[in-house]
């Protein structure tokens, strides 16, 4: 073993010790949980028995952890159960039957899977089960409803949603990922101005005749010749601002309540993510302009941002950047989250007509979104991919006015597409 993985495996300790004890007291409140119905004394057992489980559980699991992955299947299968039956106690206690226990349990669970089949499958099984368990406890069928729909969806759904890349690494080894946060918990649209104080750039607000890549020749690669590209098309990448742009979302109905959720209590108090809801919001108008930062008088961060005309309330705060890997180009654009970012990494690929087309889905290893969380200190990424998420944006010309389609899928499945139409500004 060399010094260095001595010196990691050393700084591990006290972070595994910690997981360890986590694990048994959760152990501990499922074992109260399960025993609670049977007397003061098994009760205490009930607790001893289920910190020393799930304690052994937790150990074991992160023994066989290998860097840069997350524990084993069975042990995150295991905590699951452990957290489920103090929530199903909690039920029993409120007087809900078994029947009602497994399908709120199962259902939480399954909402907390994302996928809409995880969704749907989730209160099935708890329901199946709680009608099966009738007059178990209720800590007993709430565990045992989370557990068997976390073992059916893993034999069902083997794609990974989610896989964790690396663990407080470098972002140099992450060329893929564009390493910026927000430091509050407001990202806004100061939030390049924000980041120009931090980098100790010189920002400009608004900046004119400047597009969100400098050059479409940075792009260049086997499977894009940005020579075929229709002149507009590339004005457009290259002097984004001098285009104002025109909205229209549409939404499949089947997103739309998660969506109206998670836009009121994420998007808005968040102020990133916060798309339109219909046409009838972009009516207000959209505000697009590209805030930048520079250093010794050359651009290093483009932050595109698009926000409503009437309130500047943000829709997208993105930064736009490019970089190249093993002779392609691709373009990686970066929305900061509080200590976080979220990055989508797009292969360039041609479109007959001389258009451009940016996706996420591509055989190669970069194209993708991430997830990453930047430690403060030190700037150092933990980051997921997010393999459930894809999206393309289409730029073409149409009797020779610029459109655009930007689609986007979870888990294969289409929910969104936002129609743009650009026009040039008018001259001053």
């Amino acid at each position: 073993m060399t010094e260095a993985a001595a010196a990691s495996e050393t700084a591990d300790v006290p972070r595994r010790r910690g997981s360890a004890v986590f694990a048994a007291l959760i152990g501990a409140g499922a074992g109260v949980a399960v025993a609670a119905s049977w007397g003061a004394c098994a009760t205490a057992v009930g607790a001893l028995a289920g910190a020393l489980l799930l304690g052994a559980v937790d150990v074991l699991a992160r023994a066989q952890q290998r860097p840069d992955e997350i524990p084993a299947l069975w042990s995150r299968i295991a905590m699951s159960a452990a957290v489920a039956a103090p929530c199903g106690w909690a039920l029993g206690a409120l007087g809900a039957n078994s029947l009602l226990v497994g399908v709120i349990t199962g259902g939480v669970a399954g909402l907390l899977g994302i996928r809409p089949h995880k969704v749907v499958l989730g209160p099935l099984v708890g329901a199946a089960l709680g009608w099966a368990m009738a007059g178990v406890p209720a800590a007993i069928v709430a565990a045992v409803a989370v557990a068997a729909f976390r073992v059916l969806s893993a034999l069902l759904f083997r794609d990974p949603q989610v896989s964790l890349l690396a663990e407080r690494v470098d972002p140099a080894r992450l060329p893929f990922v564009v390493p910026l946060a927000a430091r509050t918990r407001y990202v806004g649209t100061g939030y390049v101005a924000d980041l120009a104080t931090e980098l100790r750039g010189d920002y400009r607000p608004d900046t004119p005749d400047v597009g969100i890549v400098a050059s479409l020749d940075e792009l260049t690669g086997p499977g894009f010749d940005p020579a075929g590209v229709d002149p507009l098309v590339r004005e457009f990448y290259e002097h984004t601002t001098r285009f104002t742009l025109d909205i229209e979302p549409r939404w499949r109905t089947w997103v739309r309540p998660g969506y109206l959720l998670y836009r009121n209590l994420v998007a808005r108090p968040l102020g990133q993510a916060n798309v339109p809801m219909n046409q009838r919001e972009t009516q207000r108008g959209v505000r697009s302009r590209i805030d930048t930062v520079s250093r010794d008088g050359t651009i290093t961060v483009r932050g595109w941002i698009r926000s409503f005309a009437d309130t500047d309330e943000p829709i997208y705060v993105g930064v736009y950047t490019t970089y190249r890997h093993d002779g392609r180009g691709y373009v990686s654009v970066g929305f900061p989250l509080p200590q976080a970012s979220f990055t989508a990494t797009l292969e360039p690929q041609a479109r007959p007509g001389g258009g451009l087309i940016l996706t996420s889905r591509s055989k190669l290893d970069q194209p993708g979104h991430y997830l990453s969380l930047v430690d403060p200190r030190d700037g150092r990424l933990t980051t997921a991919a997010v393999h459930g998420f894809a999206e393309d944006l289409d730029v073409y010309t149409q009797d020779g006015q610029l459109r655009a389609e930007h689609a986007f899928r979870v888990f294969g499945l289409p929910f969104l597409v936002l129609h743009y139409r650009m026009h040039r500004k008018p001259s001053r």
